[in-house]
């Protein structure tokens, strides 16, 4: 167990993120089911992203790291992975785990999936329910609803699927099973999701077509292309040092190559429309996604409202925005957000508690939370309950908080930024880190 000591002082210079987590773990398994090697620049190398590494390799890909960290998937088509000779560990990777689920209902032969024990308390139903309607046989803790997760690959068929709530993963997995089943698949949503999979299984080939709310999947007629990417940065990790700027007076920083795709920029839009200037600078495209610099100094901030479609957009950046409405004036309303409460951690729990003893004015609702602000924190001993984006958010309150603050195992923040506090630090933040 690692604990991070941070104190007040602002940022400046340029710097980068980790590589998109998202688009990471998509290339890894959408690469090992080309047709062909595919070569992946710039992917992130985190505990999730590394679960999801060991996985394909457990399913007989070979995967080449270059010592510049670009990694060469051997991909063996559709119907070439290996039965694994023991259980996949998907460690604490929620996505790497409910897309395994959809990509392995429709192969040949039996897999098993567990994980640690946060990861076996996160709900799998709303991914294995909808695959039991294609045909798949799926076995498991709590009617399959827990891991771990028995599944024996069987022959499937294509459905008409409404998503309850907005959800890529749920989304990825019913899109990747249509990718083995008789028929046509088609995907409703309810509202926007993140779209990394439409895209890179487009641009590989795959017959997936997005109509507005409806996204179809069926068989390919044709072996899939292999991929040639360059992962752009994570907006989610850039998300931390963009509040830094913003929250600490004196602070000026450029996050270089991050990925603004419309479909995760959410909290970017949150603080534009509450005052803040971020400049988008050097726009182009990587990977099919849209990419730019973000340019932030220090603004005031007034509250506001998200709620709506616009919380899928910024599920992951919450516990880091309601650091953000601490300081701005007025009411800072979440609602909708109820997904919070199954992620790592209850987030919705862990956020308000962890706040309120930096002194922040914050009450718990069932979806999500209210905020009065600006309030000036002060030093704690806090805890990240083990969630990485938690830590990395009591991390930002640190550098705004009188005094000094001691996040708890702070460590977890690897699991999607490595060289968090290597990265703050070389931007002038106050750090020390401690057994």
């Amino acid at each position: 167990m690692t604990n991070l000591i941070v104190s007040p002082g602002p940022l400046i210079g340029h710097t980068t993120v980790p590589a998109d987590k998202s688009i990471t773990h998509r290339a890894l398994l959408f690469g090992a089911i080309a047709d062909g090697a595919s070569r992946i620049r710039n992917p992130l190398r985190s505990g999730d992203t590394n679960a999801t590494l060991g996985v394909v390799r457990a399913l007989g890909v070979a995967v080449q790291e270059s010592e510049s960290g670009e990694l060469l998937v051997h991909g063996r088509g559709l119907h070439g992975l290996q039965e694994p000779e023991t259980v996949l560990d998907c460690v604490n990777s929620g996505t790497t785990v409910r897309l395994l689920i959809g990509y392995l209902a429709g192969q040949d032969f039996f897999s098993v999936l567990a994980g640690s024990p946060q990861l076996r308390k996160r709900p799998m139903g709303r991914v294995t329910d909808p695959l039991r309607q294609m045909g798949a046989h799926i076995d498991g803790r709590d009617s399959g609803k827990l891991l771990p997760l028995a599944i024996t690959g069987s022959r499937l068929h294509g459905v008409d699927y409404e998503l309850p709530v907005p959800s890529a993963q749920v989304k990825t997995a019913l899109l990747l099973a249509g990718l083995y089943a008789d028929g046509l698949t088609v995907v409703i949503e309810p509202g926007p999701a993140r779209d990394h999979t439409e895209r890179m299984l487009t641009s590989m080939g795959a017959p997936i077509v997005s109509k507005g709310k409806y996204i179809t999947s069926e068989r390919p007629q044709r072996p899939l292309a292999p991929l040639d990417i360059t992962v752009p940065g994570d907006f989610s990790s850039a998300a931390f040092l963009l509040a830094a700027g913003i929250l600490v007076p004196g602070s000026d920083i450029t996050i270089q190559s991050v990925g603004v795709n419309p479909t995760r920029r959410g909290l970017l839009d949150a603080l534009i429309s509450m005052g803040a200037e971020v400049q988008l600078d050097n726009w182009r495209e990587m990977a099919g996604e849209p990419t730019g610099d973000l340019h932030v100094r220090h603004w005031e901030l007034t509250g506001g409202a998200v709620q709506g479609d616009q919380i899928v957009t910024m599920i992951d950046e919450l516990p880091v925005f309601a650091v953000i409405a601490t300081q701005a004036r007025g009411d800072t309303i979440v609602r909708d957000a109820a997904e919070l409460r199954v992620k790592e951690t209850d987030r919705i729990a862990t956020t308000v508690t962890e706040l309120r003893k930096l002194g922040a004015d914050i009450e718990e609702l069932p979806d999500g939370f209210v905020v009065h602000g600006p309030t000036k924190l002060h030093g704690a001993h806090v805890s990240s309950h083990g969630d990485h984006r938690l830590a990395m958010a009591l991390a930002v309150a640190g550098l705004i908080a009188e005094g000094v603050t001691t996040v708890e195992d702070a460590a977890c923040a690897s699991d999607s930024f490595p060289d968090f506090e290597e990265t703050l630090h070389k931007l002038g933040a106050k750090l020390d880190v401690t057994p």
